[in-house]
Formats: C-alpha cells, sequence, structure tokens
C-alpha cells in the first residue's frame, strides 16, 4: 500500500505537468481544429527561459521570489512567442487546407528544434543542468515521500487551472473564445475580432506550456533542445484521450498518462512505459475517437 500511494503522488505530479501542455494542444484544436506540434517546443523553450532566469537575469534561485520570477518570465516569453508564432506561421495559412497548416506546424517545430540546437544562434546541443528554482526538501509523511518541488507543481497546477476556468467562462475574452469554437463566421458578424481571440488563445497556451517546461525541468533537472518531443507527444495523447478540445477533457487525459506511466514504471514492463503512452493512443482512436469527455459531433460534407 505505502508503494501504492508513493507511486500516486508521483503519478498525480507527473499528469499535472502533462495537463498543462495537453490544454494547450487542446485550445487551440478547439479554435482552429489542427493540432499545433510546436507546442512541445515551446514547452522546452519554456524550461531554457526558467534557466536563462536563474543563471543569465540572476533571479535568486532557491528563494520563492526567485522561483516565481522564472516561472512568470518562461510565461511570459512562451506566451509573446506563441503570438509570433500564430502571426507568423499559421494566420498566413488559416483558410489553407489542413494538411497544409500541419505541415507547416511541423516545420515550425524542426525550425525551433534546429535552432535551439545551434551553438551560436540557440543554446547548444548538450544537455544543460536546471538551477534550484525553489526551496526544495524532503517530506516524510509516515512511509511517503513528498518533495517541495512535487508541491509546487502541484499547486501551480492548481492555480493555473482556476485561473483558466475563470478566463473561459467569467470574461468577455473567453465568452468570445467559446463563440469563435463553436462558430468563427457567426462570431465575426456579432463583432468579435477573431484574429486577436486566436492570438489570446495561442499566447494562453503558450503560457502554460512554458509553465510546464520549468515545472517539469525542475522534477527532471536537465534539459536540451530535445527535450520537449516526447512529453509533448504524451500530452497530445492525454489531450485526445481526454477528447480534444475539451478543457476539462485534457486535464482529466494528462492525469491519467501521468498515472499511467508513473505505475507501469514500477513494474516488469517500465521499459514499455512509452510504448503503453502511446497504444492507449490507438486504442482510444480505435474504440472512442471522441475522447472520454468529448461528443461525436455529425458533420455535413
Amino acid at each position: 500500500m505505502t508503494e501504492f500511494l508513493q507511486q500516486l503522488l508521483n503519478g498525480i505530479s507527473l499528469g499535472a505537468i502533462y495537463a498543462l501542455i495537453a490544454l494547450g494542444y487542446t485550445m487551440v484544436y478547439g479554435v482552429l481544429r489542427f493540432i499545433n506540434f510546436a507546442h512541445s517546443d515551446v514547452f522546452m523553450l519554456g524550461a531554457y527561459a526558467g534557466w536563462i532566469g536563474v543563471e543569465r537575469l540572476h533571479f535568486p534561485g532557491g528563494t520563492v521570489v526567485g522561483g516565481m520570477a522564472a516561472l512568470l518570465f518562461a510565461m511570459t516569453l512562451c506566451a509573446v512567442l506563441g503570438v509570433v508564432i500564430e502571426k507568423l506561421a499559421y494566420r498566413p495559412l488559416r483558410n489553407r487546407s489542413t494538411l497544409t497548416v500541419l505541415i507547416t506546424a511541423i516545420g515550425v517545430s524542426l525550425l525551433i528544434q534546429n535552432l535551439a540546437q545551434n551553438q551560436k544562434l540557440g543554446f547548444g546541443p548538450n544537455p544543460r543542468a536546471f538551477p534550484e528554482l525553489f526551496p526544495s526538501k524532503q517530506i516524510h509523511l509516515g512511509q511517503l515521500t513528498l518533495s517541495t518541488n512535487q508541491l509546487v507543481v502541484l499547486g501551480v497546477t492548481l492555480g493555473l487551472l482556476g485561473l483558466l476556468y475563470w478566463i473561459v467562462h467569467r470574461t468577455r475574452t473567453g465568452t468570445a473564445m467559446r463563440a469563435l469554437s463553436f462558430n468563427a463566421t457567426a462570431a465575426s458578424l456579432v463583432g468579435i475580432n477573431n484574429d486577436r481571440i486566436i492570438s489570446f488563445t495561442f499566447a494562453l497556451g503558450s503560457a502554460l506550456a512554458g509553465a510546464g517546461g520549468v515545472l517539469y525541468a525542475m522534477n527532471y533537472p536537465s534539459i536540451d533542445p530535445l527535450m520537449g518531443t516526447l512529453p509533448g507527444l504524451k500530452a497530445f495523447v492525454a489531450a485526445v484521450l481526454g477528447g480534444i478540445g475539451n478543457l476539462p477533457g485534457a486535464a482529466l487525459g494528462g492525469l491519467l498518462i501521468g498515472l499511467v506511466e508513473t505505475f507501469v514504471s514500477g513494474t516488469r514492463l517500465s521499459t514499455f512505459r512509452d510504448a503503453i503512452a502511446f497504444s492507449i493512443l490507438i486504442g482510444i482512436l480505435m474504440f472512442r475517437p471522441a475522447g472520454l469527455l468529448g461528443t461525436l459531433k455529425v458533420e455535413k460534407v
């Protein structure tokens, strides 16, 4: 039972990070109906932004103030990057086919990865040690061990989820986002600036990815330009599992993928944990393509 509870705590912590990344995927899909595969690289840049905050801008690492400053810096930088990507890469292709936009998204992802690996233009190909952001220590609850970093992950994730819920359901911008996702033409006819709302959606999703990158690097303190690929794919699986385009579904899917991965890691099947995650994707597409919380929609063609 002790081992089960320990794995449960670890899985919830990992799943919270996947949920933050998955929310970015599902928000963009809900508004534009395409998958932004460059989102995983925004996650990677969020981790590097946290590293820059401490190592280059000299935020006081190991303190609550320094950790929050690095986190906000990463979220702001990624939000700006998300808007730039949307305006330069996706907006000109908005009326093109979904396949065209998908190929562009993959191209943007590869461009970011290669720029980040360049020694002169980016960070170089070698891994870097991620600095301590928040005060770190182990908390023992009987035979269970919980790190303060895991508490930070849970606290920040819950706070961001609450803020996202408030934005989407309690603000005029959130109402416009929901209207745009339902019918873009009707939204524009009632005075909604679709371009502004889409840019805001990218900014919000990218900020969540940046926060996820910092939180992930806190718990796995080694960063490199390719670090976003696998977590990004697993977050995509989480978004599909919960129901792509459904915000609560993305959060639920991230939590479930984190739990599955953690529990599998503690068994003899640990070497297959990544394969199992993608097997879940295949299974959900075969038997419930709308996801756990999604609903099938009939479209006229």
